[in-house]
């Protein structure tokens, strides 16, 4: 025996430059006891504290660290544990021999596992993975990444390619149009940058923190291979692109209505018109052309007067449909004096003859 708690092993290359030798079964060991631990470290043997060494057990150690090198072992293969006698004297111990990085690596996936468990159990209380049960939400845990944003930051740009797919775990942010307007909020368990990665066209929208928010994301290449795997998100995605096409339609017609100002680049003429009437606005539409200034004035979405490039009526208003460029503002309310005025035709009629008349053009 010695009474040092430290052995080196001199002249060894071991395979295992860390690892633990627990003690499992006590016969009698005069030394040790039952969960004492001896720990290796580079060619160092630890023994417990205030304990003596013994140098058969460092014997034992020596020939099963050089038995396992000979094997060409690894501490993956060894990840579950060795069990092996010592020689013994008056008594023995039986001891399990397990590699730090293993036990380190088995620790590391009970925490994945833990955090995977966690996640899927989150998602399972969202309304897009509720038609999922709970193995493949575990395995489509398994794509996604979290990143936590602060307030005031963005997400993703108006006009930037679309990228990810992105889950709002805790939250808000603020999805902005054009000009910087508002479009609608959005909170746990909703989702955004489907769009693009559906259609193929760049992102459509800004999206902006509005209190710190933590997001899932999931790869544009991942997000269509889970598409393919499960029709219950296909169908998840077209009620949610509908919905969400039908919502901005309507805040770019109150926008519109109430005063903005936008480019006939972004919403064509002929929808804009559309959208005053169907919306039966009453006001002056006032726009900057290729040819100078025009104005249209409507009254419960119909067309009362038109003026554009020193003509009037139905002309200026064919002629302010055939524009594809300049800026326009709608101003609600009229004056008194036009409260009055005759409507210049039919607003069907003359939005299907203006059109007529752009194909004879072409």
């Amino acid at each position: 025996m010695k009474d040092d708690t430290i052995i080196r092993l001199k002249g060894e290359k071991m395979s295992f430059p860390e690892a633990t030798f627990k003690i499992v079964g006590d016969k009698e060991c005069p030394l040790y006891e039952l969960g004492d631990e001896l720990i290796l470290s580079d060619i160092a043997l630890l023994f417990p504290p205030g304990q003596p060494a013994c140098i058969t057990l460092v014997e034992d150690i020596r020939q099963v660290l050089t038995l396992f090198e000979s094997l060409g072992e690894t501490h993956e293969d060894n990840e579950s544990g060795s069990v092996f006698d010592c020689s013994g004297c008056t008594g023995k111990v039986l001891l399990e021999y397990r590699s730090r990085e293993a036990s380190a690596s088995r620790e590391e996936r009970k925490r994945r596992e833990s955090d995977i468990s966690a996640t899927a159990n989150l998602l399972s209380n969202f309304s897009i993975f509720q038609a999922i049960d709970e193995h493949n939400i575990r395995y489509l845990v398994t794509f996604l990444k979290l990143k936590k944003f602060r307030r005031g930051e963005t997400i993703i740009k108006k006009g930037d390619p679309g990228v990810n797919l992105f889950i709002i775990v805790s939250g808000k942010v603020e999805v902005l149009g054009n000009d910087g307007m508002s479009i609608t909020f959005l909170e746990k368990g909703e989702v955004f940058g489907e769009m693009s990665l559906l259609s193929g066209d760049p992102v459509g929208a800004t999206i902006k923190v509005v209190e710190p928010t933590r997001v899932l994301f999931i790869s544009g290449k991942d997000f269509r291979k889970i598409l393919n795997r499960f029709p219950s998100l296909q169908m998840y995605f077209a009620r949610l692109l509908a919905r969400r096409l039908a919502q901005t339609n309507v805040v770019r017609s109150e926008e519109f209505a109430s005063g903005m100002i936008g480019k006939l680049s972004e919403m064509a003429s002929t929808e804009l018109f559309q959208i005053l009437n169907q919306n039966q606005k009453t006001g002056i539409l006032t726009l900057q052309l290729s040819k100078g200034h025009a104005e249209a004035s409507f009254r419960e979405g119909e067309l009362i007067s038109a003026q554009y490039d020193n003509a009037s009526g139905q002309k200026a208003f064919f002629d302010i449909l055939k524009e594809k460029g300049g800026r326009f503002k709608f101003t609600p309310g009229l004056p008194p004096g036009q409260m009055d005025n005759d409507e210049i035709g039919d607003f069907m009629w003359l939005l299907m003859e203006g059109l007529n008349r752009m194909d004879e053009d072409v």
